[in-house]
């Protein structure tokens, strides 16, 4: 089930968990043993409980995704870019991203890495 329609579904239903504050929507996305490495480099966030945390945190804070350009899909993964909404100390800010997503026979995320950095935030407009 990693058909590219189906990876297009899962990327259609994280954005829409972001959209709706829905962080247990978020974490069902994910397979039993995932991990997420936000951003690549960071430690890594391993199994569905954890990563259930921190999509809580992130929806508390009233984060937002924005659809920035098409994803690539190829063999299990699905790779696509997006703008993070977000306010942090006060300002509005925008964050550049590059999700890269790989799936298991199932249809579940098994691994997650976001790739963006400090040069990636800028004020929002």
């Amino acid at each position: 089930m990693t058909d590219h329609d189906h990876k297009l579904d899962v990327i259609a239903a994280y954005v829409d968990g972001f959209d709706r504050a829905d962080a247990e929507a978020l974490a069902d996305l994910y397979a039993e043993e995932a991990t997420v490495e936000d951003p690549v480099g960071a430690a890594r966030i391993m199994g569905r409980d954890a990563i259930r945390g921190f999509y809580r945190t992130a929806v508390a804070r009233g984060i937002k995704l924005e659809m920035s350009g098409s994803p690539r899909t190829s063999g299990d993964s699905v790779a696509f870019p997006f703008h993070v909404h977000r306010q942090s100390g006060g300002r509005d800010e925008i964050i550049e991203v590059i999700d890269v997503f790989r799936l298991d026979a199932e249809g579940r995320i098994v691994e997650m890495r976001a790739y963006w950095g400090p040069q990636n935030i800028k004020p929002r407009p």
